[in-house]
């Protein structure tokens, strides 16, 4: 049972704590360090125990990675948690898939093929990663891949995806949250929403919308 009727959410009060520490776990879950630091001070928190080395690998590894640099990302990440890539047969393959794009988009094909066989071919022999296999190898077809019918694996979003991935899988290997705070809290507010809307109208409403709510 619920001691607060969800309905009265306005009448709640929020202690000014609890936002910072929503908001501090934000921005390290980012790697948000000169943020952090300015917001530490402004609000006279105090500070993680051992954020600060923590943060500043992960926010290289990341950055790697977000830049196409993975065999880099790579090196880093098996520094930091040499175990990780090894458990995590998705995540590595994505890692790997971020060089050979980064091969095809400056036009060194034989290369490209070259790293295709030695480091991407042998996840085929797992049925899950065919298809993907099969994806990146079409983009060695075109002339020019960005025109490719799998152009959206050269984007920087895919990049962001794959660099996403791995910060939330390093933090999961510090025994860390790797969702923060304030995601766990807008998923779960979505979810009420949600769910409310539904009990107070017999016409099922629109699918709850965050960007809109914000606005309003």
């Amino acid at each position: 049972m619920m001691d607060v009727d969800p309905r009265q959410y306005e009448n709640v009060a929020i202690n000014d704590s609890d936002i910072h520490n929503i908001v501090l776990s934000y921005l390290v879950h980012n790697c948000f360090k000169e943020t952090v630091e300015s917001f530490i001070s402004c609000t006279g928190m105090k500070q993680p125990a051992d954020y600060q080395e923590d943060m500043e690998k992960r926010k290289r590894i990341f950055h790697f990675a977000l830049e196409g640099n993975a065999l880099k990302a790579i090196e880093l990440t098996e520094q930091l948690a040499n175990d990780l890539l090894e458990k995590n047969k998705d995540l590595h393959f994505d890692l790997l898939s971020l060089h050979f794009v980064k091969l095809v988009c400056s036009r060194k094909c034989t290369e490209a093929l070259e790293f295709a066989q030695t480091k991407l071919t042998p996840f085929g022999k797992v049925q899950n990663y065919v298809e993907k296999l099969e994806d990146f190898m079409t983009l060695l077809a075109y002339e020019e891949p960005e025109k490719s019918p799998m152009f959206r694996l050269l984007s920087l979003e895919y990049r962001q995806q794959v660099a996403d991935s791995l910060n939330r899988a390093l933090l999961a290997h510090a025994n860390l949250p790797s969702c923060s705070a304030m995601e766990r809290l807008i998923q779960q507010t979505t979810v009420v929403r949600q769910c409310l809307n539904q009990e107070l109208s017999k016409d099922p409403p629109p699918p709850f919308s965050l960007k809109d709510f914000l606005k309003s």
